[in-house]
């Protein structure tokens, strides 16, 4: 008895002190989400090639990332991504296992483990003034059994010890007006030589001892007429550069600490020249290269100052940075493209230029653009002869690694920079289905069900358990290219810095097509074409089995808001252009329009830098159906430099020269002038013109009625003092307040303005519905808050009476217009967050019906979703039955983060810049896609998957009660049987 009543106990204590959680089997992670790891547009890159360990390249990255990949297949051994502003400068090898990178202008140096990745060291350098930064690691030089590195940066070198980081030595060379382009050392020697300019005008060189930074020798020359461009080193002795005017070619010789200038003409060279000639940033042994409006032309360096010209190719042409073969030898790359091929050609440095190493054609996408980077590494054969592998970057940021006359593997690092992405549905599936396909597909289908039953009742093998987790992941049902019931089959179509098109799939993130529209464009009339936003241009409803979806891009020919328009019409499904219109008129804003034609293409206003509307398509028909509509136009601007917003409508067409109808001028409809000197605009947001709501009235605890005000024409604005535009931390509580504003943007009529004193940003915000929800940070607590804010519409506050609702009593459909007298209330908290945000986003059902979360994009690269119910403002403390049932949760002064509310799980989504939702056709579905250096997908369901069965269901359960039922029912009739017969007996 005492034994049972322990035992009771026991159990009464573990199920009081347990708590319930939630959580993903490991072969359940991947079915619904797919993570992909990128690093971006590489700029430096290293070979790592010895026979001891894995052979790998360390790149760096516009994005600011330093990695190691695998050289035989690309794969990513370890990477790391620095801050926004910590731009890396150099990178290197040191001592053979030491990666070392020397970032934010010459101020930052860290030493990485080349195995592993870990950090070994980090060292902070201080400097006067900005300058550029160099890195020289020289193989064997050691100082007091050290061995040491030297950097320059903010105008000082530094001796840096490559164990530790300490810095043995440093020398100020800024403070002279000199600003170093080459540090040069010679093994064996005991002195760095610094070669520089002062002013564009006087030739510097600097003598350094290694061992304390002292100056052994100084020497200046000044050159008539000044200096354009960098000092190329050519040789320890020798560089070359342009002079002030861009037409004359400079070799500047260093002997016995003299300086010696010989100047000569391009045109003696290039008889057709005429512009400015650049001098490209190569490592070339007595050789450099000058690019021209027409060419690239090899320069060799003899007879101490002598030019001469050993090739000229076209502008197509790239070129690598020698590296050495053989004692006396060296070799470089030069790709050459012609169509969908390129010719790589390994040409040697000795016997004038005229030896190639190697000559091989690679077949190549034309939808990767020009090769844009080279960077060449070999290796001995068996035969003890020299190979090459070159490692190539394209137009479109991808990464390539070419070897013996092909691609050995390639890398999609373009989707590292995605700056717009849109959605589209697949298409409709057109073909019949065969019977023996039926067969199969139901064969196949029991099977699975099989396996599933097997696991389920845990009687399954290991092979089947594999079979289970291949089939789950890669189902061909998750990657078909058509439509399904349940909406979770899309195409992700995402445009990317390089100017490049690419459509995802849902189901695995595989690439469906890609399409470079920069390579298209490039023209005379357009140079240089930016794309930079992306709209849904047609999206066939009633014609889904006749037409395609189509996307619309525009872009500009450079990087000025007043240049030139372009704009790209792309099939969503095949990824080709369809029409393309431009260069046009300058394109300052684009409004998607409510209306399509009988094509079902979508209306677009296009806003130029002169506040002139331009309508797209241009047709009869949608000029009839915008002219119908002209007059409920209204759109609003915000020149943050001045603190003012504008209300604008528009007038009939434009006066311009050239008549055009499609053309209309704005006017001025209101002015919102903010005090520029205690108010700077930091953040805005707006309703989603796509969202769907499922109703306007909210029924409280009380049965009480209340109208959300529902507009899409209402704006959020945050405002902060002008030293709160600072960084956290730079600024006292009592200098900095937050101010919010909701404003309808028809009549430019301020609904709702709160202050939070002490506070300052940044703040993120998004809009929905009738509730506004804002980050920012409060300096007098030192953390961050959340606050929200719900308006409610106070005009319908006599329409409560549910049974005249019913009855039709009230007329709730009369024409509501943004100049009647408006009676909101407003309903607003804040509560405390643990984590700085990068983003937010709400979630987006088809009916509207299922509850919202708010998801956050953190600072750890990660999205939290956070259930709306904890960011209402009707929260209190200690709430009534009555509120508990209506599901309002006590207040609390911090909102919880539970750990199972990651939506990314324990995965990151590096450099995190945004997050995207958009609707499944079930109800209770979102799809969620964020983007940053890598991707993220992932189907989420805020209330449950109440309308379908998810993976996990227990089919084993399933069988064995229907097993158990039929038993049941058997056993019962027969009993029922016996039962009658021995009534009859009786």
């Amino acid at each position: 008895m005492k034994m049972a009543i322990r035992v009771f106990m026991l159990l009464v204590f573990i199920m009081c002190t347990s708590r319930p959680i939630s959580s993903l089997y490991e072969d359940q992670v991947g079915l619904a989400d797919w993570h992909q790891q990128y690093i971006g547009k590489v700029k430096h890159a290293v070979f790592h090639t010895q026979k001891a360990g894995r052979k790998r390249v360390i790149v760096s990255t516009e994005e600011n990332v330093v990695a190691s990949l695998d050289l035989r297949h690309g794969e990513i051994f370890w990477r790391h991504v620095l801050g926004p502003k910590d731009v890396i400068d150099q990178l290197d090898i040191a001592l053979g296992k030491y990666v070392i990178t020397l970032s934010s202008g010459g101020s930052v140096i860290r030493a990485w483990g080349l195995p592993d990745g870990q950090m070994v060291w980090e060292s902070r350098l201080q400097g006067s003034r900005p300058s550029r930064s160099l890195l020289v690691i020289p193989k064997n030089l050691k100082v007091d059994k050290e061995s040491i590195m030297f950097v320059y940066g903010n105008g000082y070198i530094h001796a840096i010890a490559n164990t530790d980081g300490e810095v043995i030595w440093k020398k100020d060379l800024a403070s002279e007006g000199f600003e170093v382009h080459q540090l040069i050392y010679s093994d064996g020697s005991d002195a760095l030589y610094a070669v520089g300019l002062i002013d564009s005008s006087w030739v510097g060189v600097y003598q350094l001892k290694i061992k304390n930074g002292a100056v052994l020798a100084h020497e200046k020359l000044l050159f008539p007429g000044g200096f354009s461009g960098d000092l190329i080193l050519v040789s320890n002795d020798k560089a070359v550069t342009m002079d002030a005017s861009g037409t004359n070619l400079v070799v500047i010789r260093l002997r016995n600490g003299q300086i010696y200038f010989h100047p000569t003409p391009i045109t003696e060279f290039i008889l057709d020249f005429s512009g400015v000639g650049i001098i490209l940033p190569s490592k070339m042994p007595q050789m450099f290269i000058l690019r021209t409006e027409t060419s690239a032309t090899f320069f060799k360096v003899v007879n101490e100052d002598e030019l001469r010209v050993v090739e000229k190719l076209d502008l197509a042409s790239t070129i690598s940075d020698s590296i050495p073969l053989s004692e006396g030898d060296d070799a470089c790359a030069v790709i050459q493209q012609d169509d969908d091929k390129i010719i790589l050609t390994v040409k040697s440095n000795n016997n004038d230029w005229t030896s190639n190493l190697a000559v091989e054609k690679i077949q190549m996408d034309h939808q990767r653009g020009q090769v844009q980077k080279v960077f060449l590494n070999s290796y001995v054969r068996t035969d003890m002869s020299n190979g090459f592998r070159v490692l190539i970057i394209m137009e479109d940021h991808s990464l390539l690694l070419l070897q013996q006359g092909e691609v050995v593997w390639s890398r999609e690092d373009g989707l590292a920079s995605i700056i717009d992405v849109k959605v589209s549905e697949l298409p409709i599936e057109k073909d019949g289905v065969t019977v023996t396909k039926v067969e199969h597909g139901l064969l196949e289908r029991l099977k699975w069900h099989l396996l599933k039953v097997k696991g389920s009742l845990m009687i399954a093998t290991p092979d089947d358990l594999a079979t289970i987790q291949k089939t789950r992941v890669s189902s061909s049902d998750k990657t078909k290219m058509t439509r399904e019931r349940n909406g979770f089959r899309k195409l992700l179509i995402v445009l990317t810095r390089a100017g490049k098109l690419v459509a995802l799939h849902t189901g695995d993130g595989r690439i469906v097509w890609s399409l470079l529209l920069n390579s298209h464009w490039r023209s005379k009339t357009c140079e240089i074409p930016r794309f930079f936003s992306l709209h849904q241009w047609q999206d066939p409803h009633h014609h889904a089995l006749d037409e395609n979806p189509s996307m619309l891009v525009i872009g500009r020919c450079g990087d000025n808001l007043n240049s030139a328009g372009v704009l790209s019409i792309v099939d969503a499904y095949r990824g080709k252009e369809l029409d393309h219109i431009g260069p046009v008129h300058s394109i300052f804003q684009v409004i998607p329009l409510p209306f399509t034609d009988s094509l079902e293409r979508r209306l677009h206003l296009l806003l130029d830098a002169n506040q002139q509307a331009h309508l797209y398509p241009r047709t009869v028909e949608s000029l009839g159906i915008f002219q119908q509509e002209l007059g409920n136009m209204y759109w609003y601007s915000v020149d943050r430099d001045e603190s003012i917003l504008r209300g604008h409508g528009l007038k009939k067409t434009c006066l311009v020269e050239v008549p055009d109808n499609f053309c209309f001028d704005a006017r001025n409809v209101w002015t919102i002038v903010l005090p520029s000197d205690t108010e700077k605009i930091i953040a805005t947001a707006t309703r989603s013109p796509n969202e769907v709501v499922h109703t306007q009235a909210k029924v409280t605890s009380e049965h009480d009625v209340m109208y959300k005000h529902i507009s899409k024409n209402l704006l959020f604005l945050a405002t902060v003092t002008p030293k709160a535009e600072q960084p956290i931390g730079s600024v006292t509580p009592d200098a900095s307040s937050l101010t919010v504003y909701v404003i309808e943007t028809v009549s430019g009529r301020i609904l709702h303005r709160v202050t939070h004193p002490g506070s300052q940003g940044p703040v993120h915000a998004i809009f929905s519905e009738n509730w506004v929800v804002y980050h920012f940070f409060n300096l007098k607590a030192h953390r961050y808050e959340i606050a929200v804010v719900e308006i409610y519409d106070q005009a319908r506050a006599e329409n409560k009476d549910m049974l005249k609702l019913v009855l039709g009593a009230h007329n709730l459909t009369s024409p509501v217009t943004a100049y009647s007298r408006l009676e909101v209330s407003m309903k607003s908290q804040s509560y405390f967050f643990t984590h700085s945000v990068k983003a937010m986003v709400v979630t987006q059902t088809i009916k509207g019906i299922t509850s919202r979360q708010v998801l956050v994009g953190t600072i750890g690269d990660q999205v939290l979703a956070l259930d709306k119910r904890f960011l209402d403002p009707r929260r209190t403390v200690n709430p009534t039955q009555a509120e508990k049932e209506e599901g309002i949760i006590p207040l609390t002064d911090s909102l919880p983060i539970i750990s199972q509310s990651y939506v990314t799980h324990d995965l990151k989504v590096e450099g995190l810049r945004d997050i995207v939702t958009f609707p499944a056709k079930l109800e209770s579905t979102t799809l969620v896609f964020a983007y940053g250096i890598d991707l993220f997908f992932a189907r989420l369901a805020p209330s449950k998957t109440y309308d379908s069965l998810t993976e996990e269901f227990n089919y084993a359960l399933l069988l064995i009660t229907i097993l158990a039922l039929v038993v049941g029912i058997f056993v019962t009739w027969i009993w029922s049987e016996k039962e009658e017969l021995q009534d009859k007996w009786r």
